[in-house]
């Protein structure tokens, strides 16, 4: 590693030694770094910033977003000037899809960075100060709780890779007078003064504005995102621990949910909801689920769709459930009846799962085997004998008593042979009928997924 920099003022030596050498060193050893890079004078200044400090770790990317025609110019720029740094350059090009511009071209440059990280390569972003300040604000005018005003992190840990920000605690005007120092070369965006997007907005209309009343705003923002770091921490640590206690990601039970305050409950919800998924959410859906769903009678068959989720509570638990398990029902209402045959050596696969027959203490007859066997939906009204018990009962106070979900019971299929009930199928395995092909030592069709 190199031991100096290009002159510059003390203050500004103090603290990228103090920060970013430090930061450096905190990361593991066999840490490397891949920075983004836009072309724009924050990128290329932290470009030139990290040749210096560790020139055989890095390598650099930009993503080309095919928005402008002079985009494939200024990867070409990127490149060269990597060049001239002997610096590893990736241009890649992506496909922005249609909808919010900003939004999409984000999803879109992420993607394109998780494709070509390597293990233990840290992504490297130039945000600064400001940056972090608009971030804030925006997010407030969307009405985002903590974890939204928490904007971004300096060192942000993710699931799938690290963001290092080393810049963010510089101001935009640092960052001009230490490029223009270094004579560091870079492209200007014509996109950063349309204020049609919003942080164009923010930056040339607001900003000014908010400036002029309180000058030391970008720093008391700043300041205000490192306490709902905190806050959002410590909101964390509570909601796991809520977690833990009322479910999993599927299910909550709601006998353990509603001794929680109601702050608690919200923001249980809120998480939960929001699963694998970047966003959290509305604070209005939150409120639907509560009270829609958890809080409707206890008789009614609620369910509300939110992000590709159905949220249904069934007796005392919430549960998530794809839009694909929640209207299979409705695909398979119509399912005709069917002829199958078991043996030994095959699996047979039914709606309620796959099968295979497998020798039972008390089982079907093995005349059965490879015979034709019927295979029909429940109707309703029928009654089944279920073997070991008295008598004949409803089969719909069956399934009630094996407390098997409501959108499940469409995957339930009675097995039979000449109008004699063998047994009925059911996402909790075979229930064996009482009958005139009842043995000892025969065989039963086992639930094996």
């Amino acid at each position: 590693m190199r031991s100096t920099l290009p002159a510059f003022n003390e203050v500004w030596q103090q603290q990228f030694r103090s920060g970013v050498l430090k930061q450096i060193q905190c990361f593991p050893p066999e840490s490397t770094f891949l920075i983004g890079c836009s072309g724009g004078m924050d990128s290329m200044l932290l470009l030139h910033l990290m040749s210096c400090l560790c020139p055989e770790k890095i390598r650099a990317i930009y993503i080309d977003h095919q928005l402008q025609s002079v985009s494939a110019d200024w990867g070409q720029f990127v490149s060269d000037q990597c060049a001239v740094l002997n610096i590893p350059c990736i241009v890649e090009l992506v496909e922005v899809q249609a909808g919010n511009l900003e939004h999409q071209a984000r999803t879109a440059r992420y993607q394109a960075y998780l494709k070509h990280l390597k293990p233990n390569e840290i992504l490297v972003l130039a945000h600064h100060q400001q940056d972090q300040a608009e971030t804030l604000i925006l997010r407030l005018l969307s009405g985002a709780g903590v974890h939204g005003l928490s904007a971004m992190k300096q060192v942000d840990v993710r699931e799938q890779f690290t963001i290092w920000r080393p810049l963010l605690n510089l101001s935009r005007e640092q960052i001009c007078q230490w490029a223009a120092q270094l004579n560091v070369q870079n492209i200007h965006d014509p996109t950063n003064l349309d204020t049609h997007y919003d942080r164009a907005w923010c930056r040339h209309e607001l900003w000014s504005v908010l400036q002029n009343r309180y000058p030391k705003m970008q720093q008391a923002l700043s300041r205000t995102s490192y306490l709902m770091q905190d806050a959002d921490e410590i909101l964390q640590e509570v909601l796991q621990q809520d977690l833990a206690l009322c479910g999993s990601a599927t299910e909550l039970d709601l006998k353990k949910l509603s001794p929680l305050s109601n702050a608690r409950q919200r923001q249980l919800l809120s998480a939960w909801m929001k699963g694998q998924d970047t966003y959290r959410p509305s604070f209005e859906m939150v409120e639907r689920v509560l009270h829609e769903v958890i809080d409707s009678k206890s008789d009614a068959q609620a369910a509300l769709h939110w992000n590709q989720y159905y949220y249904v509570r069934y007796q005392q638990k919430l549960y998530r459930l794809s839009s694909a398990e929640y209207r299979a029902e409705k695909s398979q209402a119509n399912t005709s009846a069917q002829v199958i045959c078991f043996d030994f050596n095959n699996n047979i696969e039914v709606l309620s799962g796959q099968y295979i027959a497998e020798t039972a203490k008390i089982g079907l007859s093995t005349k059965l085997l490879n015979k034709e066997l019927n295979l029909l939906m429940r109707q309703g009204g029928e009654k089944i004998h279920l073997h070991g018990r008295m008598g004949a009962w409803p089969l719909k106070k069956a399934i009630q008593e094996a407390q098997i979900f409501p959108w499940q019971r469409y995957t339930i299929q009675i097995l039979s042979i000449d109008n004699v009930m063998l047994g009925v199928f059911t996402p909790k395995g075979f229930w064996l009928a009482q009958s005139e092909y009842c043995e000892v030592g025969g065989w039963q069709p086992n639930l094996i997924s």
